[in-house]
């Protein structure tokens, strides 16, 4: 029996890669074939090409952008604006892959018409897919208004990096049972509501199992452990061009920064000895 499971989740795999378009509606039958779910950060063209080209199912267009595109310490800072310039240039690069884009602090927290405002700007303004927000209850009514005008929304509960100033601390979420129940109802809510999937960061992994076998809709893992329905990293981190973020469920896939510091100085050192350009590199 078992083995029959997996040969069919198999030809699922195979089927979910030749989608000539991966759309919300494709993440759903993902979860209900037992496929893991695949995402990815970008920020930029030439990236997502090469992300959309390996066959990646969602990107992200993070508000770490904010972090790891323009060196703040925060996802805080980052504009609607500048958002916008980050998913337009994504959304060129990219053929078959959703592309998610998340809502900047400030242009959805408290005021659901803000919110509706926010989402809209960044779908008619950057072609994307779909908008992601944080949190639960307290976003319940921005999330309904957004979808009622037919934007898709994909939530995000646990660790949420926008409110890092009232946790004061990236450490895990939800490890008491008053915090982890209250997380079992926000993911409901947000399903009720009607978001399409849910991004659990760095919470228990048996609470991640907990929820995402509570819901019909998917979820996307980050330190969440191995049974949500998918799992995203940020491609900087996987990529080894961040060096510094080291968190226990990162998992490092390349070592870039030391690779591309390695190739810079030797184009250095070929200009300045006159080895580049040589005779075959000049017209």
């Amino acid at each position: 029996m078992q083995a029959t499971q997996a040969t069919s989740v198999q030809k699922s795999i195979i089927d979910f890669k030749k989608a000539k378009k991966v759309t919300t509606h494709t993440l759903q039958e993902m979860k209900q074939a037992g496929v893991k779910i695949s995402m990815l950060t970008a920020y930029d063209f030439s990236m997502a090409r090469i992300v959309d080209a390996a066959g990646i199912d969602v990107i992200l267009v993070g508000d770490s952008a904010s972090n790891v595109m323009a060196g703040h310490e925060t996802t805080l800072p980052i504009t609607l604006d500048q958002m916008i310039y980050h998913a337009s240039s994504v959304v060129r690069g990219i053929d078959r892959a959703l592309v998610v884009v998340d809502l900047p602090f400030g242009s959805y927290q408290g005021n659901s018409k803000e919110a509706l405002n926010s989402a809209i700007r960044i779908m008619k303004e950057s072609g994307a897919h779909a908008v992601k927000l944080e949190g639960g209850k307290e976003v319940k009514e921005s999330v309904e208004r957004i979808i009622s005008a037919g934007v898709p929304v994909m939530g995000h509960l646990g660790l949420t990096p926008q409110s890092i100033y009232k946790f004061g601390t990236y450490a895990v979420r939800a490890t008491e049972e008053q915090e982890a129940e209250r997380l079992r109802e926000d993911a409901m809510i947000l399903q009720q509501a009607g978001c399409f999937s849910i991004v659990l960061e760095k919470i228990p992994a048996a609470l991640a199992d907990d929820v995402s076998s509570s819901l019909f809709i998917p979820t996307i893992g980050i330190g969440a452990g191995p049974d949500c329905d998918g799992q995203v990293l940020v491609i900087h981190d996987m990529l080894g061009i961040n060096k510094e973020f080291k968190p226990r469920f990162l998992r490092r896939y390349l070592n870039l920064f030391d690779d591309i510091r390695k190739a810079v100085e030797h184009y250095i050192d070929d200009v300045k000895s006159l080895d580049f350009p040589n005779e075959n590199e000049k017209y």
